[in-house]
């Protein structure tokens, strides 16, 4: 009995670190600026078979929740404003990229009819960051959306690369209380080994 008990204070204890871990990331290196027009942009992962697999169509789906109301009646009128949703990802190993996999999802699917991008050269996160540069400097904020971990890793490498850019950074809707919780302690492992290449002072909760 006691052993039961235990086993399931641990199993209870690493979901709740593992959401908090996520929660946190989630909130690094974004603030609160305002502004009419919004990039959102939606990172791939390997994706070698010719339609969007698991994290692919989550990632998606994240995307466009992170297409706020606000962001949406912006696009509405076009002298207050617009919103893209930027897909980024290059060759996924079955004829295509992993960045035209995510768009047919998002139109097919979830009918999706808004602004859409590809950005679809991109192999590594550094390089994706890279690739929608100029696709998102003329944009009043900028929402990066992946696995939280991965999301703030890309938000780092925006900030070593063009600093002013990263000003614009504000949150995605790519962390929900709850959603993967399975999962979030093995998340949160992976990306505790994936985020030892930040520095200190990027790994700090944006006030």
């Amino acid at each position: 009995m006691r052993r039961a008990t235990g086993l399931a204070a641990a199993a209870v204890a690493a979901l709740a670190w593992g959401e908090w871990l996520n929660w946190r990331w989630s909130r690094v290196l974004v603030g609160d600026r305002a502004g009419t027009s919004t990039a959102v942009v939606v990172l791939g992962f390997r994706n070698p078979r010719p339609t969007a697999n698991l994290i692919n169509r989550w990632r998606v789906r994240a995307g466009l929740r992170s297409v706020t109301v606000t962001d949406a009646d912006a696009d509405a009128d076009a002298d207050a404003g617009e919103t893209r949703v930027i897909f980024s990802g290059g060759e996924n190993g079955a004829g295509g990229t992993e960045a035209q996999l995510m768009a047919d999802y998002a139109r097919s699917v979830l009918a999706f009819d808004g602004t859409v991008l590809l950005e679809d050269r991109s192999t590594t996160t550094w390089e994706n960051i890279t690739n929608v540069i100029p696709l998102i400097e003329d944009v009043d904020r900028i929402k990066i959306v992946s696995q939280p971990a991965h999301a703030l890793k890309a938000r780092a490498y925006l900030r070593r690369q063009r600093p002013d850019l990263a000003t614009k950074l504000v949150r995605a809707e790519d962390y929900r209380v709850g959603e993967w919780l399975l999962v979030k302690p093995l998340l949160a492992l992976y990306g505790l080994w994936t985020l030892r290449v930040l520095e200190s002072d990027e790994r700090t909760v944006s006030s």
